[in-house]
């Protein structure tokens, strides 16, 4: 089991201002945020990461969306990382998300599910990559990772 996992605010609720409120969730939940950065993905740029998904029909829709206005991108590290903030964030479709998760508590739908979380050890590593260099990266003592 790894111990970082991305997550990404998703342009819905920064444009409701829930980031805030999702940062507290997340530190609340025992994550240590390794890295932080507010952005805006170009439409290329939002193609790129969501690429595995690019035979897909909402493949379109998706990377508009993503690219609408800026996201938050944060590397998190905790132990079993990827599947503890699974948990944390809930079912994609916020209606069958638990409650009190993050999901249920502040997506509007299943497009726009408020945040994303990588699925594996795997995919964590290789999405981390996509946003943050080893520079940009931190230690809990400030080093760099």
């Amino acid at each position: 089991m790894g111990n970082i996992t991305l997550t990404m605010i998703k342009p819905t609720a920064i444009k409701k201002n829930y980031a805030g409120n999702i940062i507290e969730k997340i530190t609340d939940a025992g994550f240590r945020i390794q890295a932080i950065k507010m952005m805006r993905l170009s439409k290329a740029e939002a193609e790129k990461f969501y690429e595995v998904h690019k035979e897909r029909p909402f493949y379109g829709e998706l990377t508009d969306f993503m690219s609408s206005v800026p996201i938050i991108a944060a590397v998190l590290e905790k132990k079993n990382a990827v599947e503890d903030y699974r948990k944390l964030i809930g079912a994609t479709n916020p209606e069958n998300a638990e409650e009190g998760t993050i999901r249920k508590l502040y997506a509007t739908n299943i497009q726009e599910n408020a945040v994303h979380g990588s699925d594996s050890d795997e995919n964590a590593e290789i999405e981390v990559s996509f946003f943050f260099s080893k520079k940009e990266r931190f230690n809990a003592d400030g080093s760099l990772i």
